[in-house]
């Protein structure tokens, strides 16, 4: 566990925002950290953090200063991938600028607006979007007609669409409008337009489409076309949904 060549516990800490350096020592001396599943109180330990893993009270705490985590709130009409063919508006007319090479952790189709967390972290990118582990999106649809009370119950019991079933983990309506409703689906799915299907099946198609939250992070105020790095409590939640 100890690398004597490596940086200072507490130092490595400090700089990932858990208090000052004293803070740090008495997270250490309280057996409130881990190295690579160790428990350690002893002040003097030093770890690489490019090949260790450190978690404060059982989440990951990230030590790498090169890795990136953003939300973006990709507006309509975008693209989602770094580069198009097409010339269509793409993610890098947004982020191209930074220095680091970014993975989009799954993708919103060109007409879908709302959440996407974007990453160098290939490892928790791939499985946040890996079906097994079975991370919870959150979308909100206005959607044509006035939704029947049945609605929730079939998409809850399961759809079968031309590419097998699919169903969702809750589905609410959240307003009525005139000709309109607003409803909000949770699905741990990702096949294509997966949203748009389901509720064309059941008779209501989808008019407007924006992804509200991934696993713990919510989009809240973000404002279309703008990203934020996210906070290291909600890396650590998303390393714990991913369970690394």
């Amino acid at each position: 566990m100890h690398d004597p060549d490596g940086i200072r516990l507490q130092k490595l800490l400090a700089g990932a925002g858990f208090g000052s350096r004293r803070a740090c020592e008495k997270l250490i001396s309280d057996g409130r950290v881990q190295v690579d599943d160790q428990v350690v109180t002893e002040l003097g330990v030093r770890v690489d953090p490019a090949k260790q893993v450190v978690r404060v009270d059982g989440d990951r705490v990230v030590l790498d200063s090169d890795k990136v985590y953003l939300a973006f709130n990709k507006p309509a009409g975008v693209v989602s991938t770094m580069h198009d063919e097409e010339g269509r508006p793409c993610l890098a007319d947004y982020v191209g600028h930074l220095s680091q090479r970014l993975f989009h952790v799954g993708r919103l189709d060109q007409d879908t607006e709302g959440l996407l967390l974007l990453t160098n972290d290939g490892e928790l990118a791939h499985r946040l979007q890996h079906p097994a582990y079975g991370i919870p999106k959150t979308y909100v649809a206005q959607v044509h007609g006035v939704v029947a009370k049945d609605v929730g119950k079939q998409l809850r019991a399961g759809i079968e669409l031309e590419d097998g079933p699919a169903k969702v983990d809750s589905f609410k309506l959240v307003d009525s409008l005139p000709g309109h409703s607003i409803v909000q689906v949770v699905l741990h799915e990702g096949r294509k337009h997966i949203v748009r299907r389901l509720m064309e099946e059941v008779g209501y198609p989808v008019e407007v489409l924006s992804r509200v939250q991934v696993g713990p992070v919510r989009l809240a105020e973000l404002r279309t076309g703008r990203y934020r790095a996210l906070s290291s409590e909600e890396v650590a939640q998303l390393y714990r949904a991913a369970q690394l």
